[in-house]
């Protein structure tokens, strides 16, 4: 394996001119995106460079307490993340969502690294950290698709639901078919990836690994193993988050909320 070819401050100014010139392109096309590319560089930067410190401490002190804070942290973001995506007016949105990603995202990352991986301690940040970042962000996603797109099919179908309801249909009845197609929403996208992972382009992580010098087998093992972990808790994400938002829109008598 070759010793990974280190970027210091020097090549990190040399990338920043890359959106130097996408400023200028933007400018140049009269598009008004030069300030967003602005506040893009200066977020980037500053969140990636605060992470690697925290990151290094972590790693450093590899201790389950700490590990188990940054986890904490990132899911903690991630579930506001989503909630805000999905609906601000629903009340008791936030720990469900906080809830189903927790729970999809410990299933699946523990699942993994008791059973596959197993590592010296599971709570190894070298391991744990970066699994649960990658289903974290994936869940995000897949949660926020199809809380958005249940919220927005209940809220444009009150008759229809009503109907059904009129009818002697449960709410669980009333709003089947449109749970399932918030479901699907969700998790299309994963599996749309997954049907053309390697094919198109070099996944991600894959690129991360090669340039820290993995070797391609080994690099190509873990992309299989964290993209089967993203379609199982994206799967699970989505099933828990959208029979939670059901909730939401009922009353105790069975009645639609408007």
């Amino acid at each position: 394996m070759q010793d990974v070819i280190k970027l210091d401050l020097a090549d990190l100014a040399i990338a920043i001119g890359l959106m130097a010139i996408a400023v200028g392109l933007s400018a140049w096309e009269k598009l008004g995106l030069e300030f967003n590319f602005l506040v893009a560089t200066g977020r980037t930067i500053l969140q990636l460079v605060v992470l690697g410190y925290v990151l290094d401490f972590i790693f450093a002190v590899n201790n389950v307490w700490a590990v188990l804070a940054i986890v904490v942290i990132m899911l903690t973001i991630t579930a506001i993340v989503s909630r805000n995506r999905i609906s601000q007016k629903l009340p008791r949105l936030l720990p469900w969502v906080w809830g189903s990603i927790f729970v999809s995202t410990a299933l699946t990352v523990l699942y993994s690294i008791f059973l596959i991986i197993q590592p010296e301690r599971w709570y190894e940040p070298r391991y744990l950290i970066p699994l649960a970042g990658v289903v974290l962000g994936n869940a995000m996603n897949a949660a926020a698709i199809a809380g958005e797109r249940l919220v927005n099919t209940i809220n444009s179908s009150h008759l229809e639901i009503e109907t059904h309801l009129s009818l002697g249909a449960t709410p669980e009845q009333a709003i089947s078919q449109y749970r399932k197609e918030a479901i699907r929403a969700g998790v299309l996208p994963t599996l749309n990836q997954m049907m053309l992972i390697g094919m198109v382009a070099l996944p991600g992580i894959t690129t991360g690994q090669l340039l820290a010098g993995a070797t391609p087998p080994d690099a190509v093992s873990y992309e299989i193993l964290l993209m089967f972990m993203v379609a199982f808790a994206n799967l699970l994400t989505t099933i828990l988050i959208t029979r939670g938002l059901c909730r939401q829109f009922f009353n105790s008598t069975a009645q639609l909320i408007r």
